[in-house]
């Protein structure tokens, strides 16, 4: 063998035992008896039954700001919402201000089903449309209050519900008069629809200000 095959085979052997020998090494390959390394067992924690909750309001918010969800949609998600707020207050009653593992659990369960509601009347064909006129600014002005309401935490689901519900019953009689009338609406018309409008405005208002918000339990 020439002095320069030597060579060329020592280097080779030199790395080949390296490698074996990095093979070995537990801080390489966690540790002896197979568990994970310290990097693997940091998982994400799940999100606590107020950030689930938060989550939601924040998605329905982002709906009606955007016009994806109409009003009868969004009283219908925050019905749902007040309904399972009001389990999980009766839970905690009854478990000293705690849920217990199972209840989570259920809790849980009832949010993934509203999640997914929520993901479908925010992709259907119906969107909240407000035409640019005095009825329809005023209309989304109103949805834009709400919807900042709920991102604050000013507005409780169930209050939400009622002021979506007031809305809707707006909408369906702006809907009526203008089917009616061929598309337009009376001087008469839009001015009762203005008055309801106003005492609407005021309920949103006292609502966001009546002292009652979005709890922070976990």
């Amino acid at each position: 063998m020439s002095k320069m095959a030597k060579w060329c085979v020592l280097p080779a052997t030199v790395l080949l035992l390296g490698s074996a020998a990095l093979g070995q090494d537990p801080s390489s390959t966690g540790s002896p008896t197979g568990g994970s390394s310290p990097a693997s067992s940091t998982a994400p924690k799940p999100p606590t039954v107020a950030e689930r909750k938060e989550n939601q309001q924040d998605r329905i918010a982002n709906g009606v700001k955007s016009g994806q969800l109409t009003a009868g949609e969004t009283a219908s998600l925050e019905s749902k919402e007040a309904a399972i707020n009001g389990e999980t207050r009766a839970d905690r009653a009854a478990n000293g201000g705690k849920l217990t593992s199972a209840e989570k659990q259920q809790i849980n369960r009832q949010q993934n089903q509203l999640s997914k509601q929520i993901y479908q009347d925010k992709h259907n064909a119906n969107t909240a449309h407000y035409g640019n006129n005095e009825v329809g600014q005023r209309r989304e002005n109103q949805q834009d209050r709400i919807a900042q309401g709920i991102k604050s935490g000013q507005l409780t689901a169930g209050e939400t519900a009622k002021l979506e519900n007031q809305q809707k019953g707006i909408n369906q009689q702006v809907q009526a008069d203008r089917a009616a009338n061929g598309g337009k609406l009376t001087p008469g018309e839009k001015k009762q629809i203005n008055k309801e409008q106003n005492a609407a405005s005021k309920n949103i208002y006292n609502k966001k200000h009546n002292g009652n918000t979005q709890g922070t339990k976990k």
